[in-house]
């Protein structure tokens, strides 16, 4: 595949993987006002969440929104598997 496509394939990769984790969050139950009631979320809620654990994390980047390092970390991520997986034969 010509250079050009897969650099194309991996900024499409970087920009879905960037706005997918937020929608992906959200659908879960993870929403800006805290875990949502009868959601998969509500459902793996323990009674004691610890500090740092991924249902932490998760509950912090679906209230606060995800910190731009993290979303340059995603994009950079995602562009790099789809560039690479592009340029497969």
């Amino acid at each position: 595949m010509p250079e050009f496509w897969s650099a194309a394939v991996g900024v499409t990769a970087g920009v879905a993987a960037m706005v997918g984790v937020p929608v992906a969050l959200g659908a879960l139950g993870f929403g800006s006002a805290g875990v949502v009631a009868g959601s998969i979320a509500a459902g793996i809620q323990g009674p004691a969440v610890v500090s740092g654990s991924f249902f932490a994390l998760a509950q912090s980047a679906g209230a606060a929104g995800l910190a731009l390092g993290t979303k340059a970390a995603l994009f950079v991520g995602g562009a790099a598997v789809g560039a690479l997986g592009s340029s497969l034969k």
